[in-house]
């Protein structure tokens, strides 16, 4: 017998038992966005590889390294996509969403990028990002950053810090970097492999270094935020007074830098120590010159990306049984006879139409009452609903509770089941 297939390294399935602690989270980010006014936008997972070497730089390891690039039929070069601002740029640009008029967006789904898979590091991973055009203040930074705080509050996150930078204008960057190269050049016999090769391709990134054996380098490096021009200074000044105000807390982290080359001014990032070594969970920033480097108008953008994978791990350490308890039925239903097998598919139609919260799992398959309860109890439901020959001649159902304290079991009319239900489970009408 040949070996089953198994799934790409670094591209993983997500079984039942997980999903649904993810669709908990996705539904909690649908409903903060649809709060603070932000519209879906869906973009296709392939796009032209120049979509990508043009935002995010051709000196980047996303470019470099990353990314799962192909020639199409006819020749084209086609890339899967490693991060989703550049194609929600492109939509935008393509279907006129600018064009005197701001913009609120979202979007959700894979991305992919050919790294080591690691625990929350994947090849095919999951993002929802947030996109905000044409607004230039620092208002809309602020507003952004607290849509994410709210987010936590939603989902029970504590755990994490905000941590704020600010990048300047592309002009002060680039006097800055001169700095930098100098600096590190003159060290250069103290940087790692991947750091001597940054010093020439991408100088900013070396400051992003996770090597614990750079930290005194790190330390002594110039910092940007001694760098900024009189614009940049303004804005990130009045971000802060804005995020004070709404007493959100943050650290300033002068080494925040991104690994991609179309940020400038603000960048944040969320990161968390509950999951072992610092992670960060969502990251983002503002990016004026995107829209004008892929040929469209000068429109200021800003933005956010957030790590499902990290997210449901973190809610995971907040609260493990949440996940299987959205999982699971609220009720199962045994049938039992030729009858009850007919008229239960009839009953769990009604119950649905009455309770479209109820989740309920009916048994199919056949089987005798030991099998089924045996079914019922490794469901995780709280109760079985019986019908059997009894419950068909006397037209009632009987309802068992399968979990400690919730009484004993009873019977009842199958008009008044519903109203049951309802009330013992909690459910709105």
């Amino acid at each position: 017998m040949s070996k089953p297939f198994q799934a790409i390294r670094g591209m993983n399935d997500i079984l039942p038992g997980e999903s649904a602690q993810w669709q908990r989270l996705e539904a909690t980010v649908r409903e903060v966005l649809a709060a603070y006014g932000y519209g879906e936008i869906r973009l296709p997972l392939v796009e032209k590889t120049e979509l990508f070497t043009r935002s995010i730089g051709e000196v980047t390891d996303i470019v470099e390294k990353e990314m799962y690039t192909f020639a199409d039929r006819n020749g084209d070069s086609l890339t899967l996509r490693p991060e989703g601002t550049a194609g929600c740029a492109r939509a935008c640009l393509e279907h006129g969403l600018l064009h005197h008029q701001t913009q609120r967006l979202w979007y959700a789904g894979p991305m992919f990028r050919y790294e080591k898979p690691q625990k929350g590091r994947y090849r095919q991973f999951h993002q929802i990002g947030v996109e905000a055009y044409g607004m230039a203040g620092p208002d809309i930074d602020a507003e952004l950053i607290a849509l994410t705080a709210r987010l936590w509050r939603r989902l029970g996150i504590r755990d994490v810090t905000l941590q704020l930078n600010s990048l300047g204008s592309s002009a002060a960057r680039a006097a800055y970097r001169e700095r930098l190269v100098a600096y590190f050049t003159a060290r250069r016999a103290e940087l790692d492999e991947d750091s001597q090769r940054r010093l020439t391709t991408n100088p900013l990134r070396i400051l992003d270094s996770k090597n614990s054996a750079l930290r005194g380098v790190l330390a002594d490096a110039p910092a940007l935020l001694d760098h900024l021009d009189p614009e940049a200074q303004t804005h990130f000044d009045e971000l802060r007074a804005l995020l004070d105000a709404a007493g959100i807390v943050y650290e300033i982290n002068p080494r925040l830098v991104r690994g991609l080359d179309y940020y400038s001014k603000t960048v944040f990032e969320w990161v968390t120590d509950a999951l072992g070594a610092q992670g960060t969970i969502c990251a983002g920033g503002r990016y004026d010159g995107l829209l004008e480097q892929l040929g469209g108008p000068a429109t200021p953008g800003v933005g956010f990306a957030m790590g499902l994978e990290r997210l449901v791990a973190l809610l995971a350490t907040t609260d493990p049984s949440a996940a299987e308890s959205a999982a699971n039925p609220h009720v199962y239903l045994i049938r039992v006879g030729d009858a009850a097998q007919r008229d239960g598919l009839a009953l769990a139609e009604r119950l649905r139409d009455q309770l479209p919260e109820l989740r309920l799992r009916m048994h199919c398959g056949g089987g005798g009452f030991k099998a089924q309860f045996r079914r019922a109890d490794h469901s995780g439901a709280h109760y079985a609903l019986i019908l059997g020959d009894d419950e068909m001649a006397s037209g009632r159902v009987a309802l068992k509770p399968l979990r400690a304290a919730q009484g004993e079991q009873i019977t009842l009319p199958r008009e008044q089941v519903a109203v049951h239900l309802r009330a013992v489970l909690d459910l709105t009408a």
